[in-house]
């Protein structure tokens, strides 16, 4: 049986990073505001190792969006004290995110030096204009060189994207997760643009230059990616920022399509797809359908304040009725009615129908 991923986060926030990307406001979203100390890296560490099964597959996570371009004593100092409890059995990977253009032969081989097997790159778009409007200090060329180096030295390579940055569209987004696909990483994070409080992205909110998406919008954008993703065997392991103390309405979010299970509504507008295509395909209508899941996915199964439910009782005139068979994996639900049953795996559904 597959051992449960569990990731200790360490935000490392880059006070003194020279570029100014309009949608940044480092405290907010890495929800620091003074540098890390060696103190605080064990105590984090060693606060989740308490709490987390002995069976657990555990990493260390150093996220923040420029880990390779602090100072390189601090690097070194953070790496250590990982490398120490991976050295010793108590965690079993170590993960950083990077700029594409803070990253060179040296810096690779430093990161070697200290065990780092998984790198993240947050690329954005790879779209030359919203790059620039987004005043990113970098160019989609630079990402295609910085991947081709990082896979020369083998390790396991995700690739983060935002969604309705200033300039971009659907075309554009889209475009970008064709070229992302190309660049064969190993997999994808997908984060709608939200306007954070103190940004120069708040600025041009406020000054009516830019036009966040509405969630609907988001998720309609987003499905469309996580589709030609999956088709192309690259997992999508987020979609959305992470809810924090600072990351909600009311709070550091100004505007833009936040939600706290951003994912959770994509994969559910997925599955309502699915559904429909089979419903159509075989003519189910005015009986009584019963759907089987685990216990993880049901919920995502029958949508956000029952939406998916409601939906096809409506369009279909069916009664729908959800039971939890825990002997399904993630990826796999069944579909019965009076004459039929259908096994369904969502992954072979869209590769195969999307």
């Amino acid at each position: 049986m597959k051992k449960k991923m569990y990731i200790i986060p360490l935000f490392i926030p880059h006070l003194g990073c020279p570029f100014k990307c309009v949608f940044c406001n480092q405290n907010s979203i890495t929800g620091q505001q003074q540098e890390i100390t060696e103190e605080y890296v064990r105590q984090t560490i060693e606060t989740h190792l308490k709490t987390l099964p002995s069976n657990a597959e555990i990493e260390v996570s150093f996220f923040g969006g420029s880990f390779t371009g602090i100072p390189q004593d601090k690097q070194n100092l953070y790496l250590g004290i990982a490398k120490e409890y991976l050295d010793k059995g108590k965690i079993d990977a170590i993960r950083l995110s990077t700029r594409p253009d803070y990253i060179d032969t040296e810096i690779l081989q430093n990161l070697k030096r200290y065990k780092v097997s998984i790198i993240e790159l947050g690329v954005q778009s790879m779209d030359e204009e919203v790059l620039l409007k987004s005043r990113r200090g970098h160019t989609s060329e630079d990402v295609v060189k910085t991947v081709n180096l990082i896979r020369q030295y083998d390790f396991k390579l995700g690739l983060q994207i935002m969604i309705g940055l200033p300039g971009d569209n659907l075309e554009k987004s889209l475009n970008t997760a064709y070229k992302i696909v190309e660049l064969k990483p190993d997999f994808v994070r997908i984060y709608p643009t939200l306007v954070i409080k103190n940004t120069y992205l708040e600025r041009m909110y406020k000054e009516g230059r830019f036009f966040p998406l509405t969630l609907q919008e988001a998720v309609e954008i987003s499905k469309k990616m996580y589709i030609i993703f999956i088709k192309n065997n690259i997992d999508v392991i987020r979609i959305g920022l992470q809810t924090t103390e600072n990351i909600n309405y009311n709070k550091d979010v100004v505007a833009g399509p936040f939600h706290p299970a951003m994912g959770q509504l994509v994969e559910s507008s997925v599955i309502l797809d699915i559904l429909i295509r089979v419903f159509e395909d075989k003519n189910i209508r005015n009986t009584k359908v019963t759907i089987f899941s685990n216990e993880r996915r049901i919920s995502t199964i029958i949508g956000q304040k029952k939406f998916n439910k409601l939906f096809l009782e409506k369009k279909y005139n069916v009664k729908m009725e959800f039971k939890i068979l825990n002997s399904l994996t993630d990826d796999k639900i069944v579909v019965c009615t009076d004459k039929k049953i259908m096994r369904i795996s969502i992954t072979d559904f869209i590769k195969n129908n999307f």
